[in-house]
């Protein structure tokens, strides 16, 4: 996604942070990272990294700059997904707001800006009228919007969001699975620099 419009130096010094890993500072597990007892299998040649987030958390707000620069520069071998937890029914209703928007190609348009009027503008889009409100304020069909609400498709998604948090045992957000199998917690340029870190670790072990 491109949502976040940073200046050049920015850029530069996001992406500084993400690939400034000292080789002394290597993340150390249990501490920087933690092993799934029982790692997801994936298939195909592709290294996933899935970001667990909640629009109304603080700390995810904090980590959006860094997701986005990563989105940017990830190696070709990743793919990188946003996704919304959807561990209560109040993030289960952004989470459907997040999939009905993404549905209707809107996503990067709304992404950080949904971000923004939450921690910013202090406004509560937590449920379905407030959510279809400030998206038709961005220029989203209202009416498409509510129809995919609580259509099959979206709540498709949403089940699947929730059996992933489940599966990947999350208590809370922001969560970085690594190839369903490493979990990184945090809200800085840390978090994607132990992301790199296990992104390589991952490569090494997928080698026959």
């Amino acid at each position: 996604m491109n949502t976040l419009r940073l200046s050049a130096l920015s850029v530069i010094a996001l992406l500084a942070s993400l690939f400034a890993l000292p080789a002394q500072a290597a993340p150390i597990e249990g501490q920087d990272y933690t092993v799934l007892s029982n790692p997801e299998t994936i298939l195909g040649n592709k290294i996933v990294v899935r970001e667990f987030f909640w629009y109304g958390c603080g700390h995810c707000y904090n980590l959006e700059p860094y997701s986005q620069a990563y989105d940017r520069t990830k190696p070709k071998d990743v793919a990188f997904y946003h996704t919304p937890a959807a561990l209560n029914p109040v993030w289960e209703a952004n989470a459907r707001g997040f999939y009905s928007v993404q549905y209707m190609n809107k996503l990067d348009s709304v992404q950080q800006k949904t971000f923004d009027a939450i921690h910013k503008g202090n406004q509560r889009l937590f449920d379905q009228k407030s959510l279809s409100d400030f998206y038709g304020s961005q220029g989203v069909d209202t009416k498409k919007f509510n129809q995919l609400y609580n259509s099959f498709a979206v709540s498709t998604k949403v089940g699947k969001s929730k059996a992933a948090a489940q599966r990947y045992q999350l208590t809370g957000v922001p969560a970085v699975v690594v190839h369903g199998k490493y979990v990184v917690k945090g809200e800085g340029p840390q978090v994607f620099q132990t992301v790199n870190f296990l992104v390589d670790k991952v490569r090494a072990e997928m080698k026959p």
